[in-house]
């Protein structure tokens, strides 16, 4: 009886020990083969082109280039790539962000080698894997949850501490459109002042600091 073929894959992380150990771990389980690893998207492009792995394993923050555009790019050249983002990122903003984009899955750095075995098979299948905590906070977010390019907009002035009238003056509506404004971001926030709007807005990602 042959043994199965080892699912191929390409690292891609910018912290060389966190890469190297990671290399590590994978190689030593019999169903997997580190074939190349890259410390940024440019890197990683080239060596998915040169390798064709079988799954993509992408962190999201890294310099230049971050890991949610880099997949945008894989996936422009190559639309048959697999790819499971595995970060420290919980925020809603970048999963939302990396699932749109075409990832097959999302699984925090802090996955037990059990669960992110797991994940890399199912990606490797062509099927939607998550870490629980990631379901958790996709189940938490509703629809309507979603702000509009110009509540994004406003959220930004929000942050620096404008005033409605203020706000209203560099959007070129009146003050009462402003404050409906606001009031609509922070009913989709959940918050129930500006500061927690703040708050929360980081907390989903769409603030960075």
């Amino acid at each position: 009886m042959t043994s199965p073929e080892k699912i191929r894959l390409l690292l891609v992380d910018d912290h060389a020990v966190m890469r190297a150990g990671l290399e590590s771990v994978l190689n030593a389980n019999p169903r997997f083969q580190v074939v190349a690893g890259a410390s940024d998207a440019v890197a990683a492009l080239a060596l998915y082109a040169e390798h064709l792995p079988d799954v993509v394993l992408l962190d999201i923050h890294m310099p230049h280039l971050n890991g949610i555009e880099c997949l945008r790019r894989l996936r422009a050249a190559h639309p048959g790539a697999r790819v499971l983002m595995l970060t420290s990122s919980e925020a809603e903003e970048d999963i939302f962000q990396a699932l749109e984009a075409g990832a097959l899955g999302y699984v925090l750095k802090t996955a037990c080698p059990e669960e992110l075995n797991a994940a890399i098979g199912e990606a490797h299948r062509g099927e939607r894997t998550l870490s629980v905590t990631v379901q958790t906070r996709l189940a938490e977010r509703s629809a309507t949850s979603l702000l509009t390019a110009r509540e994004l907009e406003v959220l930004q002035y929000v942050r620096k501490g404008l005033s409605n009238a203020e706000i209203g003056a560099l959007l070129h509506v009146s003050m009462h459109t402003a404050k409906a404004h606001v009031a609509a971001l922070l009913k989709k926030l959940e918050a129930t002042d500006r500061a927690e709007a703040v708050a929360r807005a980081f907390e989903r990602g769409l603030l960075k600091p």
